[in-house]
């Protein structure tokens, strides 16, 4: 926490019919005075003429004041709200700044300010971030319920039900006098199974709530001219790469994101792996085997009408696709699409195997639905529900560790009676929940996630 006062802009570089300044901090109220002459009434809008140190009037517009602490950021808050014209910001930007009163703030320093008076907690801080750059209407609606602290209550209600069962434990631990068998207690065991079944409730919500917010990675791969980009443009619905005969169209990664029931899909389609034949071309491949590494999921797609097509599918012999699956994260992550299916006259739809396999003409859109079903079922996504929220990679981690801890604490009760260890377990489980919320952090989470904000938030 500091005793600065920042100013930023609060709307995005470019003209805009409205353009917003943002001040926060002690001396809000002395830019004030300086600027439009008079701190204004809080918490009402005040017309008056917006003029720089010197007295000159350089807009006209709305002031608004909000006396801590009852602001976004708990602080003395003061807006500028004038024409959005780009040089009309910088010119009140710059003046808020020639007072000597305020500094420029950092990225996401309005919205730490707002987490370190208590005006939110950390989840709460993250989705407004989350909100802002929500990419579907289901994703921007979950991010709301986040922001509400809906996501910091089930949170909550679970250290709630962890610090309960601590306490019974402990307090059963250090006093042994009353005799209380307490390790075979069924009182220990029903909430330590009801914190366990809340706790997988939980961690399945913020899986999907992370799916919401980053969405699927999914890398199209494959020979020359087996129809990686007209799966790619089926999948999109739109004419994104270009499809001809002539091997070795796709020269560099072509990326498309598209919405499959909520769930945001970031589809990109590569080069064709083969022996490249120029100095582009092998670059282009090399960006595709960077793609399979980084890749949730990658669909290998296979020309059914070549001989090997079936062989490939079945058992890799082909030493050519081998090379591909060296560069996967995990063999698991990998399906099969055998494309140009209506040219041999097989049946659309999907065999299950060691890897699916599904069967489609990416030209005709047969078979396209039966791969956006199996995406979904990849990732394990389902539809969203009115309780949904938005969830990061951060707050899974935390979920996971967490979870470790409760079953480790369980099989020290189960296993070796070890009371101690099972309320140890509980303690640890305890601490990174509230690093959900941020009741337990450090300073360099904090720095890590509000710079990756907008200036202003």
């Amino acid at each position: 926490m500091h005793n600065d006062t920042i100013v930023a802009s609060a709307t995005s570089p470019g003209n805009a019919s409205v353009g917003i300044i943002r001040v926060s901090g002690p001396n809000a109220s002395l830019i004030s005075e300086i600027l439009i002459g008079h701190v204004p009434e809080p918490r009402k809008a005040d017309y008056v003429p917006f003029k720089d140190i010197n007295g000159q009037i350089i807009d006209r517009g709305i002031a608004l004041f909000f006396k801590a602490p009852n602001s976004f950021t708990g602080e003395d808050v003061l807006e500028f709200q004038g024409h959005g014209g780009s040089v009309l910001i910088q010119m009140m930007l710059d003046n808020c700044l020639a007072t000597n009163k305020a500094r420029l703030a950092k990225p996401g320093e309005f919205s730490e300010q707002a987490f370190l008076n208590d005006k939110m907690d950390l989840a709460q801080a993250e989705a407004i971030a989350d909100l802002i750059n929500a990419s579907s209407e289901q994703a921007a609606l979950s991010a709301v319920r986040s922001l509400s602290g809906e996501f910091s209550t089930i949170v909550n209600q679970l250290v709630t039900s962890i610090i309960h069962l601590r306490m019974y434990v402990e307090a059963a631990i250090d006093f042994p006098e009353e005799e209380i068998n307490f390790l075979a207690d069924e009182k220990i065991k029903n909430a330590l199974e009801k914190i366990i079944s809340e706790h997988q409730t939980t961690l399945n919500l913020a899986q999907q709530g992370r799916l919401l917010r980053d969405g699927m990675h999914v890398v199209i791969i494959g020979k020359p001219n087996a129809g990686k980009s007209s799966l790619l443009n089926a999948l999109s619905g739109t004419d994104s790469a270009i499809v001809t005969d002539i091997e070795g169209t796709t020269r560099d990664v072509i990326r498309e994101h598209i919405n499959i029931d909520g769930m945001p899909l970031h589809i990109i389609d590569t080069a064709g792996i083969r022996e490249a034949k120029d100095k582009v071309e092998k670059i282009g491949i090399d960006r595709t085997y960077e793609e399979i590494r980084r890749a949730d999921r990658v669909l290998l797609v296979l020309d059914a009408t070549m001989q090997n097509a079936n062989e490939i599918s079945s058992n890799f012999s082909d030493l050519h696709n081998l090379s591909i699956l060296q560069h996967l994260s995990n063999e698991k992550n990998l399906s099969i699409i055998r494309n140009k299916c209506d040219m041999t006259n097989e049946s659309i739809g999907v065999k299950d195997g060691k890897l699916t396999t599904i069967n489609i003409s990416a030209k005709n859109n047969l078979g396209i639905d039966l791969v956006k079903k199996h995406l979904k079922e990849c990732m394990g996504y389902q539809q969203v529900g009115e309780d949904q929220i938005i969830a990061r990679k951060r707050h899974i981690t935390c979920l996971e560790a967490s979870f470790e801890h409760v079953m480790k604490g369980q099989q020290q009760l189960t296993e070796n009676m070890a009371g101690e260890l099972l309320a140890e377990e509980l303690r640890i489980s305890q601490q990174f929940l509230n690093e959900i919320t941020g009741e337990f952090t450090s300073d360099d989470l904090l720095g890590e996630i509000f710079s990756s904000f907008c200036i202003g938030k």
